[in-house]
């Protein structure tokens, strides 16, 4: 069977990537992997690495660049939106509040899923709002494994403290009570991508009276379920590929 694409270009920078699959390679090793002319696989890998699909190593050898992370996590996270849809009904029907999922871009953070609550008084984020980083549960689920300078830099205008975002780290969920809106609080726990980075946080939230001001003494064990079953999807993707 024929593996080319009939785009000369494409099928050698192809043949460049799948080379460096098993680990650094130099310029001799590429040579002899692909097949391709010194000049040829010298210009591609030079050019594949100014696009960061390729990078170097202590040594100067080649090897897989970190945009090709960057395109897996963003390929993971379309799986997220794929699936969080009955995850958050389900967490809705089992909680009787309006369930969310945010991710953050930048100093914001992005309404991505909902699930609203049908009737009766609610809190009502739409897909696409977007909120700030420095107030709420997720803001506190999104920032608190970040590095320490970023999580500085989030601090300083925020309405949690550095104590609250250990206490996130430790137990594993936040909460928030009339810290985003007065009335509203809200529990929320992270998504993980396969390598453990936290790309999202879950969210439930309503008003105070029904979720008193201990929200996550009601709540933190069902939003950290269905956080957790968001991140099995992702890991079991990541297996699969």
């Amino acid at each position: 069977m024929d593996d080319t694409s009939g785009v000369g270009v494409l099928d050698k920078a192809a043949l460049v990537l799948s080379a460096l699959e098993t680990g650094p390679t130099t310029l001799a090793g590429l040579v002899s992997a692909t097949g391709l002319a010194r000049p040829t696989a010298h210009r591609l890998a030079v050019a594949l690495e100014h696009h960061r699909f390729v990078g170097r190593d202590l040594q100067g050898r080649f090897v897989l660049g970190p945009r090709l992370s960057e395109l897996a996590a963003a390929a993971g996270e379309d799986r997220l939106l794929a699936t969080a849809g009955p995850i958050l009904a389900r967490l809705r029907d089992i909680t009787g509040e309006s369930a969310q999922l945010f991710r953050r871009q930048g100093d914001i953070r992005v309404c991505a899923a909902a699930a609203e609550r049908p009737s009766g008084l609610r809190d009502t984020v739409p897909v696409g709002s977007q909120l700030t980083m420095s107030a709420g549960s997720a803001a506190q689920v999104l920032l608190a494994r970040e590095d320490p300078e970023r999580i500085q830099r989030g601090l300083s205008h925020s309405s949690f403290s550095a104590v609250a975002l250990a206490t996130v780290r430790r137990r594993g969920w936040a909460q928030s009570v009339a810290e985003r809106e007065p009335g509203v609080a809200s529990v929320s726990a992270p998504v993980r991508s396969p390598s453990g980075k936290v790309i999202a946080a879950v969210s439930v939230s309503g008003p105070i009276e029904r979720l008193t001001r201990q929200p996550g003494r009601l709540h933190a064990p069902a939003v950290m379920a269905a956080a957790e079953r968001l991140s099995e999807v992702l890991r079991r993707a990541g297996t699969a590929e």
